[in-house]
């Protein structure tokens, strides 16, 4: 995870790093499925897919999902989104990248049950941001650098809520999410420099010596500038909001493989793909700096909020996390498998989906002995009874 306080050395994250000190830090967190729209759906309805009505990358959030944000308006709150949504119709026609999918206008009835939204369907547009919602009927676009935009109007909101709310009896809720870092990495970050290419530390499992190495550190460059580019918006936005009586919860959707194992992007069942990272800051004093290992994913994250609200403590029950992709994609660089697995802090099986629909063993890893991924033991015959053993859990 590219952070400073998970021992990247290569991230420059001061502002993350004075926020993990103070959070629980969930050390085998993991997205529930490591491709954008997915992971957005399971965080945001505390299921996963496809039982959530997403299955592929292109398939929008059913306008009857159940939401966090309906979940806590039945609690009393007033529930807030800011920045990328991911999960409304697209224009498959459509560049990737560009103003169609940036200036797309998703729907009051597809904005996910919140009270308050103000964002964009996709583009990746990490600079001039077109926004539109509650209070912009049309896509108007705002200059700067996206996440400082989406950081510096949820700060105004949450203090316009607090201000409204002096005696502290409506509860607030809002989730902010920015895009960066995020393909294109090489598009500007404000008042950061690239780090040198030859000096970047890469992980042990990026072969050396040829395109793959060339590729990794040039894309690598750009990654962390928009991390630190990130990081520092995200202080800002901390800077503004009251710590007390708060929870804060700071994840991503996904990772990226970056030449692990020579593949780029995301949608493989690898730890640089599926790992994320998760701090959360508030729950109790005695907490702060704590390390906890159990095996949370995103699809956790509602029904945390829930207990939150509700007053009560939230504690993972399994010993184990579900990861998957229940649709291939044919996006370039991302895997073009369909596959289910489990994923522990000892173990990770993933069975791969063929053509004609059926499971095959596809990867079976000792991460204890080899967190690099670098021994796929699934032919291994000395292993045979164990893999079969825990393939029982899927």
């Amino acid at each position: 995870m590219a952070c400073g306080y998970a021992g990247d050395v290569n991230a420059r994250t001061p502002w993350l790093d004075g926020f993990a000190s103070e959070a629980v830090n969930f050390t085998q967190a993991v997205t529930p499925h490591p491709l954008g729209p997915q992971a957005r759906a399971a965080l945001l309805t505390g299921r996963l897919c496809p039982a959530n009505g997403v299955r592929s990358y292109w398939d929008p959030l059913p306008e009857n999902a159940r939401t966090i944000a309906h979940a806590l308006a039945d609690r009393g709150y007033k529930t807030g989104f800011f920045g990328k949504w991911h999960l409304s119709d697209r224009d498959r026609s459509a560049a990737f990248v560009g103003e169609v999918h940036a200036r797309e206008i998703v729907p009051p009835a597809r904005r996910g049950g919140f009270s308050f939204w103000e964002g964009f369907e996709s583009g990746f547009l990490l600079n001039n941001p077109w926004l539109h919602g509650t209070r912009l009927p049309e896509p108007t676009r705002f200059r700067g650098y996206q996440a400082d935009v989406l950081c510096e109007r949820a700060g105004r909101w949450w203090q316009e809520m607090t201000a409204r709310n002096i005696d502290g009896s409506v509860p607030v809720f809002a989730m902010v999410s920015l895009e960066s870092p995020h393909p294109p990495y090489h598009e500007p970050a404000p008042h950061v420099q690239e780090p040198s290419r030859n000096t970047l530390r890469l992980r042990g499992n990026v072969p050396l010596g040829g395109e793959v190495e060339r590729r990794a550190r040039d894309e690598l460059a750009g990654y962390y500038a928009h991390i630190e580019a990130t990081d520092r918006a995200i202080g800002r936005l901390l800077a503004e909001i009251p710590l007390e009586n708060t929870i804060i919860i700071l994840t991503s959707v996904h990772g990226d493989m970056h030449g692990s194992h020579g593949l780029f992007r995301k949608a493989w069942p690898y730890e640089e793909s599926v790992r994320v990272p998760l701090l959360i800051r508030g729950l109790r004093p005695e907490n702060r700096g704590r390390v906890d290992t159990s095996p949370v994913s995103l699809v956790d994250l509602p029904h945390m909020a829930v207990s939150w609200a509700e007053g009560r403590e939230w504690h993972c029950k399994r010993d184990h996390a579900l990861i998957s992709m229940p649709a291939a994609t044919d996006i370039p660089l991302q895997c073009p498998h369909a596959w289910r697995g489990f994923r522990s802090d000892q173990h990770k099986v993933v069975l791969k989906t063929e053509s004609d629909g059926s499971e095959t063993p596809w990867l079976f890893f000792d991460l204890r002995n080899d967190p690099l991924e670098l021994h796929n033991l699934v032919n291994e015959p000395a292993r045979g009874d164990e893999l079969r053993e825990l393939m029982r859990w899927l």
